[in-house]
């Protein structure tokens, strides 16, 4: 028998809202071995992430990966990890709270109440869970909501897996909310604008590079061949934002990073590109990584110390890593924009005072309890 979790107490005159979900990846609790652990545990039994039959990936993943990943992973998170916690959550959050306030902003410009659309953050993997942040959205009277997936780019293992969350979610709850979701966002015109913005005002505070690799979160080379969209909406993030930048081809590369396992990955390898670079005389290198919209481990352990020291070690003079959106001004105001263009259709004044009161009474003539 399906057990439904509990409604939130319904009152027949509260007015319609509509719920908006940040989603993201995730992040453990805490820089040990015994959290990066339980956080592994969860994103690498996801089908989504790892595509390989469950019984000969879970053998390997319990009896190998989570021995040895979790202690080495557990090292790098703590180069990175701040005083108020993991850099991903922290960046998440602030994102969320300062869209709460642009988002209300331009609700009362379009003459409609500021919080009449409540935002809320959740993780895929870790904390805050979907379920918390789904039901607060509940609880403050959201009968529409929409998810948004905090990946510029679509991939089935980190924009599907998000999503797969949401919907498994979805089947305990008893009313169902209507929802809707959004794919990517890799070509919208206020994002590349951001991440524009976001570069040249480090150049002028650093100066121009020789180079700028745009390095994006690399995927298995046969999610390509499977028809994952991934690779062609880099590309195309890429060559969108060269343009935006002024760049020809010779002054910027595209690259992955993060390769795990011994398949062949989406190429050219980031630490790879950068050596060859430094090896070809070029002195200056400026990474930018248009995937992630905060920073986090892949940003700046990866990038800002393993892809410098090996540029360095090869020869390499002057190594710069961009820091992402992450609060940037111009990314949350686009962040507001992709999610209103979203919202149509939803979005309405409430019922006045009168019209409430009505309701109410109208319900309480018909027996309903208050």
């Amino acid at each position: 028998m399906t057990t439904f979790l509990a409604e939130p107490k319904w009152e027949h005159d509260q007015a319609r809202r509509v719920g908006v979900l940040l989603l993201n990846l995730g992040t453990p609790d805490a820089p040990t071995a015994s959290a990066v652990r339980r956080y592994l545990a969860e994103f690498l039994a996801d089908r989504r992430v790892v595509e390989i039959p469950g019984f000969i990936w879970k053998p390997i993943l319990h009896l190998a990966v989570l021995r040895i990943r979790p202690a080495r992973s557990a090292k790098k998170y703590a180069m990175i990890w701040g005083a108020d916690g993991s850099p991903l959550l922290i960046h998440s959050q602030k994102q969320k709270t300062l869209l709460t306030g642009y988002l209300g902003q331009r609700l009362k410009e379009l003459g409609l109440p500021s919080d009449v659309a409540p935002v809320e953050l959740a993780m895929r993997y870790g904390n805050p869970t979907i379920a918390d942040a789904f039901a607060r959205l509940k609880s403050a009277g959201c009968d529409r909501i929409l998810a948004v997936p905090l990946f510029p780019q679509y991939s089935a293992s980190a924009t599907a897996a998000a999503l797969d969350a949401v919907f498994a979610h979805a089947q305990r709850v008893r009313r169902l909310p209507g929802l809707r979701t959004i794919e990517s966002f890799h070509d919208d015109p206020g994002y590349i604008r951001a991440l524009a913005r976001n570069v040249n005002d480090y150049w002028l505070r650093h100066g121009r590079p020789e180079r700028l690799v745009m390095s994006f979160h690399g995927l298995p080379r046969r999610s390509l061949d499977l028809g994952d969209p991934y690779h062609c909406q880099c590309q195309k993030t890429a060559r969108l934002l060269a343009a935006e930048l002024g760049l020809d081809a010779k002054h910027y590369l595209v690259t992955f990073q993060s390769r795990f396992g011994r398949a062949e990955w989406l190429k050219p390898y980031t630490q790879d590109s950068v050596v060859r670079l430094a090896k070809d005389g070029v002195a200056r290198v400026d990474v930018v990584c248009p995937g992630f919209v905060s920073d986090c481990l892949e940003t700046l352990e990866e990038i800002g110390i393993e892809v410098k020291q090996a540029f360095l070690g090869a020869g390499g003079k002057e190594f710069h890593a961009v820091p992402c959106l992450n609060e940037h001004p111009q990314w949350i105001a686009a962040l507001v924009e992709i999610v209103l263009a979203n919202l149509q259709g939803w979005l309405a004044a409430p019922p006045d005072a009168a019209a409430r009161d009505a309701t109410r009474m109208r319900a309480q003539a018909m027996g309903a309890r208050q």
